[in-house]
This record gives C-alpha cells, structure tokens and sequence, in this order.
C-alpha cells in the first residue's frame, strides 16, 4: 500500500471510530465497562488514530499542488479563515449546551451570545473553517485527504449532534435550534466580543508560530515576518 493510500485509511478509522463509538457502539461499551473506562476508551481511540494520521501524513511526499496554492493571497485567506476558527473554538467551552457538562440544559435556554450568535457549533466549524483554509492554502493530496476527513467528521457529526441533543434534552434543544444557527453566520464574528478575539488572536499567533516546527513552513503572519 503507497504512503497516500495509507494516510487515507488512517483518516477513515479516525472519522469511522468517531462516529461508531459516539453513536450506534457507545451504549453498548458504556454498558460493558461503564461510562468513565468508556471515556478513555473514547480518547486512546481518538489519540491512537489521530498520531497515525501525523505521521502517514509525514510518509506521503510533498506533491505539486491540484490547483493554485502557496501564493500570498491563497495565504491570506487561509490566515484569515484560521484566525475566525481559533476564535470561534476559544469560545466555544464558555456556556456551550453541547458539551457534557453539568447545567446544559440551563444554558440551552438562554439567549445565545458570543460565538453562539454566529453558530451553535462554533467548535465543530472551527475544524471545518481550520479544514478549508488548508486546502485553500496547500491544496496537495495529501492535505485535502486530511482536510476532507476532518470536515467531514465535524460537520455531519455537528448535524448527527443536533439529532442526538433533540433526544437527549427535548424542548431545551429545540429552543436552541430556534435561536442559533447550524451555518455560520459570519458577518457576526466581530460581535462575539473582544474578549474572544484577543485570546483567539493570541492563540492564532501561538499555533502559527509553532507551525514552523510542526510543518516545516511558516503560517499566518509569520510567513511575512523574518
């Protein structure tokens, strides 16, 4: 098997284990070693898959690209992009109904504010926006199997959240549904509050830097600056 056809299987395990083990497998596991062991079943699963997509992603070589790439408006965008989706994940663990965490249904009920009045999935679009950068900015074979595979999982699986959430908390989550927004509104994104722009921005300068390392070139901002 060549090095893409095994960055490919790596990606379907990691989006096929997600989806298995979040829905049709859980209640079975939980009920066979309960929830706690489950939860790190869950992620040794989700962590195991994830260092295999790294690494088949390291063994695949660098291609040309499938169409116009790596110029410094294809960049920009992408840094843009990026930055809205750091932003959007930053506020996405304050009040969100989705996590489970005690009080969700409370804040369910509430009127949206900060990163929930552009979506109800701020985290699973942050992946999606973070998956549509790559491919603007590196469009290579490689980088579109693994922007595909986590765009994919993040926004069927925010689609099969919703599902779930409307089983789960009834009437809470219809009332969210009725008050936010599955798509993105992102003409929204400067009334999150300033708050989640400066540690998104922060974050965003943090994880680019960091990119000069962990892909071999620099992102964002850094691509400009010696």
């Amino acid at each position: 098997m060549n090095p893409l056809h095994l960055l490919i299987l790596a990606c379907a395990v990691f989006v096929a284990s997600h989806f298995l083990l979040s829905h049709p497998l859980r209640a079975a596991v939980v009920g066979a070693v309960g929830e706690k062991p489950f939860q790190g079943v869950y992620s040794l699963v989700a962590l195991a898959s994830f260092v295999w997509i790294y690494f088949a992603f390291r063994a695949v070589p660098a291609s040309v690209p499938l169409w116009p790439g790596f110029d410094d408006i294809s960049w920009a965008i992408a840094s843009l992009l990026t930055l809205a989706a750091i932003v959007l994940l930053a506020g996405s663990f304050a009040g969100n109904p989705a996590l489970p965490a005690p009080g969700a249904e409370a804040a369910a009920l509430r009127e949206p504010k900060g990163v929930f009045l552009v979506t109800r999935h701020p985290m699973m679009w942050s992946i999606g926006l973070w998956a549509l950068a790559h491919a603007i900015a590196a469009p290579t074979g490689r980088t579109l199997v693994v922007a595909s595979a986590m765009a994919l999982l993040a926004l069927v699986g925010a689609h099969v959240q919703d599902r779930k959430k409307e089983g789960q908390m009834g009437a809470a989550w219809a009332e969210w549904e009725a008050k936010t927004s599955y798509w993105p509104r992102l003409e929204r994104m400067f009334s999150v509050g300033w708050r989640w722009w400066a540690i998104g921005a922060a974050l965003w300068l943090g994880f680019t830097y960091g990119h000069i390392h962990a892909g071999e070139w620099a992102a964002g901002l850094w691509r400009w600056i010696d």
